[in-house]
C-alpha cells in the first residue's frame, strides 16, 4: 500500500506517464495550431500549451485515484484529481472568455471534447466513491 505515494512521486519526477495523455497533448497542440492563423495568437497558443500540459497531469491524477480505489489513499488521490481538473477547466473557461467569438468556436472544436472527457472521467471517479 505504500506504493501509491511512491508512484505519484516517481511520476512527478518524470519516470512514469500515461501514454494517452502525451498523445492527447500532441494532438491538441496540432489541432489548435492549425486552427489559429493570425499573428496575435502567440499568447493563446502558449495558454493552450499550458492547458494541454495541465490536462495530462489531471488525467494522471485521475488514473492514480482509480488505482487507489479500495485503499486508504483514495480520498486524498481523488481530491488531488478534483483539484487538477478544476485548474484545467478554470484555465479553459478563462481562455474562452477572452477570445473573440469566432476563435472561441475554433478552439471549442479543437479541444472541447477533451474538456468533456475530463469532466466525464472525474464524474466516473466521484461515482466510484459514492
Amino acid at each position: 500500500m505504500l506504493l501509491a505515494p511512491c508512484r505519484r512521486l516517481l511520476s512527478n519526477l518524470g519516470f512514469c506517464s500515461i501514454a494517452s495523455s502525451s498523445l492527447s497533448i500532441s494532438q491538441g497542440r496540432s489541432a489548435v495550431q492549425q486552427s489559429f492563423s493570425t499573428g496575435s495568437d502567440a499568447s493563446w497558443e502558449s495558454e493552450v500549451d499550458t492547458i494541454n500540459e495541465k490536462f495530462a497531469e489531471a488525467r494522471e491524477e485521475i488514473e492514480f485515484a482509480r488505482e487507489d480505489a479500495e485503499t486508504v489513499y483514495f480520498n486524498e488521490s481523488a481530491e488531488e484529481a478534483r483539484s487538477a481538473v478544476g485548474e484545467v477547466l478554470g484555465r479553459w473557461q478563462a481562455l474562452l472568455a477572452r477570445l473573440p467569438e469566432d476563435e472561441q468556436a475554433k478552439l471549442q472544436r479543437a479541444m472541447g471534447l477533451k474538456m468533456e472527457q475530463l469532466k466525464a472521467e472525474l464524474k466516473e471517479l466521484d461515482e466510484m466513491h459514492a
